[in-house]
């Protein structure tokens, strides 16, 4: 049985926001940079590092929190498509979450994108990764 790297690092920011840790160390790889990329520019992380330690990659992203009782700026992070059930679409059955406060974040045959870019680029087939808000 595989590792689904993305399910881990969704589940490690997940358990990192329910401890208010303000540190997670995932493993690195294409899509989990790629994911944390999209995080940062969407402003629900404040940076990422690439790092490699003892001959492995890991990924290490600042969550980012606000006021004194650390409120998150991530409210929900559900995976959709998983190892043994993808779940695909086209560009006009993307679902806005939370109309359009939140992010559905994609793979495409382009790379991997946030819904928005998605819906501006109407040409390709879609999975859904997860959902961020």
């Amino acid at each position: 049985m595989g590792n689904d790297t993305i399910a881990n690092m969704i589940t490690s920011i997940r358990n990192a926001n329910l401890g208010k840790i303000k540190t997670v160390q995932v493993p690195a790889t294409n899509i989990t940079r790629n994911i944390a990329k999209i995080l940062f520019q969407e402003g629900f992380i404040d940076n990422f590092i690439d790092n490699k330690q003892n001959t492995k990659d890991i990924l290490i992203l600042n969550l980012k929190y606000q006021g004194k009782k650390k409120k998150s700026y991530i409210t929900t992070l559900r995976r959709i498509s998983k190892p043994g059930l993808r779940i695909y679409s086209n560009h006009k059955e993307i679902p806005k979450v939370l109309g359009g406060m939140g992010i559905v974040i994609l793979s495409t045959s382009r790379g991997i994108m946030t819904d928005r870019e998605a819906r501006q680029k109407k040409n390709w087939g879609r999975t859904f990764l997860c959902y961020v808000w």
